[in-house]
């Protein structure tokens, strides 16, 4: 799908930052969507870490959850070093029962106040995903605990140490987009992290793990004069 074929292109997204910090629910989230970005961001020389709320111990269907955390955690890091990220931090919060709780809260508001990201990325976490289906549990509070983390981080009355108020922007994948960013030379290396999580996508579908992989990349992009794009929605 083209920008011109649903309409006008989106405006740039501003690229005044050297530094981003992701805030996901589970392994492989990253890589469902924003891959491309990540691995752009890093090639052009930017700071990028990765926060995971839980191991997705809950996620491969027939594998113990206590396996299943040290196989998705290993898949998780290789995928990492695909798109050129050497922070991942792991909160350790039940998968599928992860709350926008204040000790959530406390915990993020320390991640970043250590990582000082100018760039807050997160996945959608609205109540549906496009107005047909509904979002996850995990992902809508994870979401609303991580933009109030953001604050919390700013304010050491809320949390006690040192503030880091330095966030200049929030940015959702997954949402109706704002803005968009070229994303052209991260694309193979997005597919290449996408398809380290082997186990997890493996029990998702009898398709060739790298077929899905790539299904997959390619379903978050849109093209213009032969380059590939991803759409945020931008706040701030």
């Amino acid at each position: 799908m083209t920008d011109a074929q649903v309409g006008a292109p989106l405006p740039d997204m501003p690229d005044d930052f050297s530094s981003v910090l992701v805030i996901v629910a589970h392994p492989d989230d990253p890589e469902y969507g924003i891959g491309s970005a990540v691995a752009a961001w890093t090639r052009a020389g930017k700071r990028v870490g990765y926060l995971l709320a839980s191991r997705g111990e809950a996620g491969i269907e027939g594998l113990d959850p206590a396996e299943s955390a040290i196989v998705r955690t290993k898949e998780q890091e290789a995928a990492c070093r695909e798109v050129g990220v050497t922070s991942l931090v792991f909160l350790d919060e039940p998968d599928g029962r992860i709350l926008a709780t204040p000790q959530l809260r406390t915990k993020i508001a320390h991640e970043i106040r250590r990582f000082r990201p100018e760039l807050v990325v997160l996945l959608n976490f609205q109540p549906t995903r496009g107005g047909r289906f509904f979002n996850s549990a995990d992902h809508r509070n994870l979401g609303q605990a991580a933009v109030d983390g953001v604050a919390d981080a700013g304010n050491e009355w809320i949390v006690p140490g040192a503030r880091y108020d330095g966030v200049a922007r929030i940015v959702e994948f997954g949402a109706e987009p704002t803005h968009r960013i070229d994303v052209t030379d991260g694309v193979e290396a997005a597919v290449a992290s996408l398809t380290c999580h082997r186990e997890y996508l493996a029990a998702l579908s009898d398709e060739p793990v790298e077929e899905q992989a790539r299904a997959q990349i390619d379903s978050t992009l849109t093209h213009e004069d032969g380059r590939a794009y991803l759409g945020f929605r931008v706040y701030g």
